[in-house]
């Protein structure tokens, strides 16, 4: 089976709330062997909405609604399922009874609007919610299963695991989905696609998917199978060709960040690491310290944004920034010799560079970015040019910083 997901509210069309039923929902019907193969977003409107059930029952098995099952005349999803399967509603007692004594448990009065809540679609299972007042509804049709669910995350979750899932199960064949995750580091995205894809333009299954991102890509690949030997066996036959063909700029294959690998490599080997960051403000001290038991690796840093900083805490030479400038190989040496001295670790990294939108000069322009790496063998200093804004820049930056420190440590 493929499923379908529709987001239901107008305030999900907003910058200020994000449907996130979504994830939550896609992970549980995956676990399943149930592909979701589009989701949607549709506001309060019944007559749209009911178009959006319609195509979406023409494309898949099963469609998901969360959201619009409130007590409200913008709450619009029951009207529009039943429009979509020509169906007819009626109001259900019982049903509004427990509404009621919900509301009775909360000590609070209940509003005649609510009886909406108790408007059931002909031939649909009620789907009770013992934690909110909106009852949520499982509705078959020739081979087709609609479920509405409410939109609090809270609610959604516990009707959708205890009343749905074993519904769904109960009608799917033995299948599953498996997936892989590689990540890439030190590629362009069209450079990667050019490697790969002679590789998984072979397969129908398991499908592949490239997500790019600054300095960072993933190679998802999803295996769908009856079994999940079935479904190894695939994912090992395409991504072991995957991973020879990648070779050092593959840095993982269970979709764990760089600064996670990293921190594994240091730890297995019982060493340390400290940092002195200038263009990137921290960012990379962060993005370590973001892995939980970092500090069995991490000793800590130095944020040297001025010249005098990096003098006076790092023991750059005021003659050297005087004659190559703050960012220039010279000064990146330094700061991590410096930054090494200092802290004790074996490994100590520096950046330093312009990271925009102004100081860059004709031999350092903007997105130039210096990143030293000190450690028991001597000293080394990697140049980089990123292009685009200052963010970019920055996470450029922090991520050759992590990648020139993984390739030490392979």
């Amino acid at each position: 089976m493929n499923a379908e997901i529709i987001a239901v509210g107008s305030e999900l069309l907003t910058p200020q709330r994000i449907d996130t039923n979504s994830l939550y929902i896609t992970q549980h019907l995956n676990a399943l062997g149930v592909e979701v193969l589009m989701k949607s977003v549709v506001g309060d409107d019944r007559v749209r909405l009911a178009q959006q059930i319609r195509e979406a029952l023409e494309r898949v098995d099963v469609v998901v609604l969360t959201g619009g099952l409130g007590p409200t005349e913008d709450d619009v999803t029951r009207d529009a399922v039943a429009a979509a399967f020509g169906r007819t509603q009626s109001f259900r007692q019982d049903v509004c009874d427990e509404i009621a004594a919900r509301f009775a448990r909360m000590q609070r009065p209940m509003a005649e609007n609510n009886k909406r809540q108790a408007m059931i679609i002909e031939g649909a299972e009620v789907l009770p919610n013992p934690n909110g007042t909106a009852p949520g509804q499982w509705l078959r049709q020739d081979g087709k299963v609609a479920m509405l669910l409410p939109g609090p995350p809270r609610e959604m979750k516990a009707m959708f695991n205890d009343q749905c899932l074993p519904r769904l199960a109960a009608l799917l064949p033995a299948q599953v989905i498996r997936v892989r995750a590689y990540r890439v580091a030190g590629l362009g995205e069209s450079d990667l696609d050019q490697i790969i894809a002679p590789i998984y333009m072979k397969y129908a299954n398991p499908v592949t998917t490239v997500l790019a991102d600054v300095g960072d890509i993933q190679v998802h690949l999803r295996a769908r199978s009856d079994s999940e030997e079935q479904a190894n066996a695939l994912l090992e036959e395409v991504g072991a060709q995957i991973e020879a063909a990648l070779g050092e700029h593959l840095y993982t294959n269970d979709g764990q960040p760089l600064e996670a690998v990293v921190g594994r490599r240091l730890k297995e080997r019982g060493e340390t690491l400290s940092v002195a960051e200038s263009c990137t403000g921290g960012l990379l001290a962060e993005r370590i310290t973001s892995i939980a038991g970092s500090s069995a690796y991490f000793r800590g840093g130095f944020l040297t944004y001025c010249d005098e900083l990096k003098t006076a805490l790092l023991g750059v030479d005021p003659r050297l920034l005087q004659a190559h400038t703050a960012v220039s190989e010279p000064v990146a040496r330094a700061m991590t010799e410096g930054c090494r001295e200092r802290t004790g670790s074996t490994y100590a990294v520096s950046v330093t560079g312009h990271a925009g939108p102004e100081g860059g000069t004709p031999e350092t322009p903007v997105g130039t970015v210096f990143i030293g790496l000190a450690g028991p063998t001597g000293c080394r200093v990697v140049r980089i040019f990123s292009g685009g804004d200052r963010g970019r820049v920055r996470r450029m930056a922090s991520q050759v910083a992590l990648d020139t420190l993984r390739k030490t440590l392979s």
